[in-house]
C-alpha cells in the first residue's frame, strides 16, 4: 500500500454535485493498493497514519498525532499512485489491483482505521470520478510505502 498522507486545515469530497465527505483540522490520505497488500499492510499502516506527530504542539513543534488533536480523517483510493512512467509517456498501472481485490482491502484499512481513531474516518467512494479539495496546513504531505517498512 501507498499513501499520501497530507495535513490539512480542511477538505472535502464531491461526487456528481454531491458533498461526500468533508472535514476541518485532519488528514486527507490518498490511498494506493496493489495485489500484494494483506492484512498487516492495513494494521501497520493504520497504526502508523494515526500516531504520525505531524501536527503542531504549544511551542510550534510537530509533536502530536491526528489523534492528539482530536482532528478527523477522509480517505480516497487512489490507484494512479502505483502508476509506472519508466517507459514512454503513459503511465502503465500493472501494479495497482483490480477491484475485486482493492475494494475488500480498501474497506478493511477504513475500518482499522475508525477502530484506531475511535471514531468514524470518513471517505470517497472507490472508483467514482470524485473532485477532492484541500487546504494543506503546512504544507505537510508525508508519503509512505509499507514494502518499505523493514
Amino acid at each position: 500500500m501507498i499513501a499520501v498522507i497530507q495535513r490539512v486545515s480542511r477538505s472535502s469530497v464531491t461526487i456528481d454535485g454531491h458533498v461526500k465527505a468533508s472535514i476541518g483540522n485532519g488528514l486527507l490520505v490518498l490511498v494506493g493498493i496493489e495485489n500484494a497488500d494483506g492484512a498487516e499492510d492495513i494494521q501497520w499502516l493504520a497504526s502508523k497514519i494515526v500516531n504520525l506527530r505531524i501536527f503542531n504542539d504549544d511551542a510550534g513543534v510537530m509533536n502530536l498525532s491526528v489523534r492528539d488533536i482530536g482532528g478527523d480523517i477522509i480517505v480516497v483510493s487512489q490507484f494512479t499512485l502505483h502508476a509506472s512512467t519508466k517507459k514512454g509517456n503513459r503511465p502503465s498501472y500493472l501494479r495497482a489491483a483490480k477491484p475485486d481485490v482493492a475494494i475488500p482491502i480498501y474497506n478493511q484499512f477504513t475500518e482499522t482505521l475508525s477502530r484506531e481513531m475511535g471514531k468514524p474516518v470518513q471517505t470517497g467512494e472507490f472508483g467514482a470520478d470524485m473532485k477532492v479539495d484541500l487546504l494543506n496546513d503546512g504544507p505537510v504531505t508525508i508519503i509512505i510505502d509499507t514494502k518499505n517498512r523493514v
